[in-house]
């Protein structure tokens, strides 16, 4: 069993608080933009204009899509509670990876990018930023696993916790930390042996959805629908999508291979 003893505000200035959570959002963002610009300078083929402008697009639209996802996931509490909406806390991967998506498609239709090329690039940087956003999550106490005691339980000693003080729970944010890092490491390996592009970032989809609907069953979350939590459905819609999709793609990619 391990002990976290840290209290979910980082610092405050005045009347502003700054909290662990925040924080390792913010460096997740850095982290994602600073991976993409690393690449260039490796020679990938985007202009640092082009991805200042993706930026700009897509974390406002990542930011709104998630914040939507969990406004309808917790529609009870924000339909009494209008003004907690606007709130920095509450927000979904899943949403920010949809209203990212959306926004850089919408923004690729105007300026003629390759799209599925420059989420290919981003895919070990998305991953990066998840696992730094995960210790968020695992300093602030949330998304926190089932209770109960066992050789891998954490316990939250600090009242301002978002976990359940002094019980012991599954750090399901550690498994998700490992999880991401290996993905990323993967993704890294897998990268070149993919073809047409947009295929990394499909199966990125596709590995990381599975993840979030087999670690839902041991989260504390509320149904969302069919006994599922709220990740676990849209994991299992994102399934239903980017698996075939996926598999399409490759098909095709190997018919004209032997074509040529």
């Amino acid at each position: 069993m391990f002990e976290i003893n840290v209290d979910p505000v980082a610092f405050s200035i005045g009347s502003l608080v700054v909290k662990w959570y925040g924080i390792m959002m913010a460096l997740g963002v850095i982290a994602l933009v600073s991976w993409i610009f690393w690449r260039i300078k490796r020679g990938a083929d985007i202009s640092y204009d082009t991805v200042l402008t993706a930026a700009i697009i897509a974390i406002p639209s990542g930011i709104i899509f998630s914040k939507l996802l969990h406004v309808i996931d917790a529609w009870e509490y924000y339909s009494l509670n209008p003004g907690a909406i606007l709130s920095g806390e509450g927000l979904t991967i899943f949403g920010a990876i949809i209203g990212a998506t959306i926004g850089l498609w919408i923004y690729s239709r105007y300026s003629h990018f390759n799209l599925g090329y420059l989420l290919d690039v981003a895919v070990p940087g998305i991953l990066l930023g998840q696992a730094i956003g995960r210790v968020g999550c695992l300093l602030n106490g949330c998304c926190y696993g089932e209770y109960g005691g066992s050789g891998c339980s954490v316990i939250y000693t600090n009242p301002a916790s978002a976990a359940p003080y002094g019980v012991e729970v599954v750090p399901t944010q550690a498994y998700e930390i490992i999880f991401l890092l290996c993905l990323f490491a993967f993704s890294l390996f897998i990268a070149k042996k993919l073809r047409p592009d947009g295929q990394l970032f499909l199966l990125y989809i596709s590995l990381y959805a599975a993840w979030r609907v087999a670690i839902g069953f041991v989260r504390v979350n509320d149904d969302f629908a069919l006994g599922l939590e709220q990740a676990q459905v849209v994991g299992l819609i994102l399934i239903a999508l980017a698996v075939p999709f996926f598999i399409y793609r490759q098909r095709k990619q190997k018919e004209a291979d032997k074509n040529t």
